[in-house]
């Protein structure tokens, strides 16, 4: 399967996605530790792609937004942004109301 197709695959088959470096037990940055902890506190369930175990993946990630960091979180394959942005959205409250909204959580 070509990275493209792959990506829009797991952003379709998952309604809360998280493209980061590790994993939510073991994250190999800070920024997607954050990213996966505010998903944790707000209890959402959410299916975690560690990019650095495929290099095509992590480089193909990139162009598919048309963001160059990683983590990139995407709900309902929206792409909501990058760990700044997830947790500017988190201490604003915005980030619940999306989840909710999106029917991802119950209000």
């Amino acid at each position: 399967m070509d990275t493209l197709k792959k990506i829009e695959s797991l952003i379709s088959d998952n309604d809360v996605c998280l493209f980061m470096k590790g994993t939510p037990d073991a994250p190999q940055c800070g920024f997607s530790m954050a990213v996966s902890n505010v998903l944790k506190h707000l209890n959402v369930n959410f299916k975690s792609i560690n990019v650095l175990e495929d290099e095509q993946l992590r480089e193909g990630i990139k162009k598919y937004s048309d963001w160059p960091t990683i983590p990139q979180l995407y709900v309902k394959k929206e792409f909501i942004g990058g760990c700044d942005i997830v947790k500017e959205l988190f201490e604003k409250g915005d980030l619940k109301k999306i989840l909710i909204n999106k029917n991802i959580l119950e209000n």
